[in-house]
């Protein structure tokens, strides 16, 4: 019976380490890019334009409804056919940042939602435009709901960035495929891999649970006071 190698992780450490490094800089790049067209798309799906809403909901419904897997393929295999040659690192991010901001613009549309209509429609009876009202009143509102959401599909992310290994990126999997491929020890390999992704995704929620608790009462103090200068 083989017995379970301690020595084995130790010399692939650092080769992991380097990949969880890559695998973090992937989710940084297609979070920032996800919250930015999930934010952008959520507005466009609240829109009373109805060509923006369906144009939104169109992206929202294709995104979530096909693997992201294929959208990886779509970008970096697809497109070169069409005369559009993405890198490998564009391709990853792009594709993580569409995916994610899929499922983001649904996030921030029911947050933006729940927010109590009569504070709406007193920010704008007291004058104010209807973009001072959706930063002013609507969206500090709406971070309150979607905080925990989103870090949920934070830690999804993470997860997910393991699929941009098909597409030729050395990130925390891919490297833990490559030191199996030479230790035959997958027992050892995966188990580290695993325990490296579970401490990214508990310090995330962690730090999401932190900015909750940090960011509430600072949140709560300045929205008491937009409320009271419109009359709430």
């Amino acid at each position: 019976m083989t017995r379970f190698d301690l020595s084995i992780i130790l010399e692939w450490l650092p080769a992991l380490l380097q990949g969880l490094g890559v695998t973090v800089l992937f989710t940084i790049g297609g979070l920032t890019l996800g919250l930015v067209i999930g934010l952008v798309f959520a507005v466009c799906s609240l829109s009373r334009n109805a060509l923006l809403g369906w144009l939104a909901r169109i992206y929202i419904d294709a995104v979530r409804g096909t693997p992201l897997l294929l959208q990886l393929f779509i970008l970096y295999y697809g497109l070169p056919a069409v005369g559009l040659k993405l890198s490998a690192p564009t391709a990853g991010i792009l594709g993580l940042g569409i995916n994610a901001g899929a499922y983001l613009a649904e996030i921030f549309r029911a947050g933006i939602e729940a927010v109590p209509r009569p504070h709406v429609q007193a920010a704008r009876s007291l004058g104010m435009s209807a973009r001072q009202t959706f930063w002013r009143i609507e969206l500090p509102q709406a971070v309150a709901l979607v905080l925990p959401p989103m870090a949920n599909e934070m830690i999804s992310l993470v997860k997910s960035t393991s699929l941009i290994s098909t597409i030729a990126i050395d990130e925390l999997l891919r490297s833990g495929q490559i030191a199996v491929s030479v230790t035959f020890a997958p027992l050892e390999i995966y188990l580290v891999v695993a325990i490296l992704y579970l401490i990214v995704n508990l310090l995330l929620a962690a730090l999401v649970r932190w900015l909750e608790h940090r960011s509430g009462s600072a949140r709560r103090s300045e929205l008491k006071r937009t409320l009271q200068e419109v009359g709430v």
